[in-house]
């Protein structure tokens, strides 16, 4: 038996709208009206490790590792495992530093370097 972690070089968070119809907390969605420099919470299901020593991209997922483009480039501030009902939880904060234009289709990250 191992111990299962996975490492995510992106935050991907779920659609404000999976919220408002019920479906997910607030900290598995991608927040309205994302600003730079706002600070907010994420939680996401399994043990996960970040990179927090740069910016990462916030992506927005509908499941099944199905990825948008990046919303947005943010620093994780914090991270931390605990068990939910007996499943592995990761929750934390991220910083957001830029918030991208969806109809811009210039490329803003190369791997883990910000372009």
């Amino acid at each position: 038996m191992g111990i299962k972690v996975e490492y995510n070089p992106d935050l991907a968070l779920r659609d404000i709208s999976e919220l408002k119809k019920g479906n997910r907390k607030k900290e598995e969605c991608i927040p309205e009206n994302l600003k730079e420099g706002q600070i907010h919470e994420f939680l996401k299901e399994g043990q996960r490790n970040y990179w927090i020593e740069g910016e990462i991209p916030l992506l927005k997922t509908t499941g099944n590792q199905n990825l948008s483009k990046p919303v947005a480039s943010i620093i994780i501030l914090e991270s931390t495992h605990f068990i939910l009902n007996g499943k592995p939880y990761t929750k934390g904060k991220y910083r957001v530093i830029n918030v991208f234009d969806p109809k811009n289709t210039k490329i803003h990250f190369d791997g883990f370097k910000r372009v």
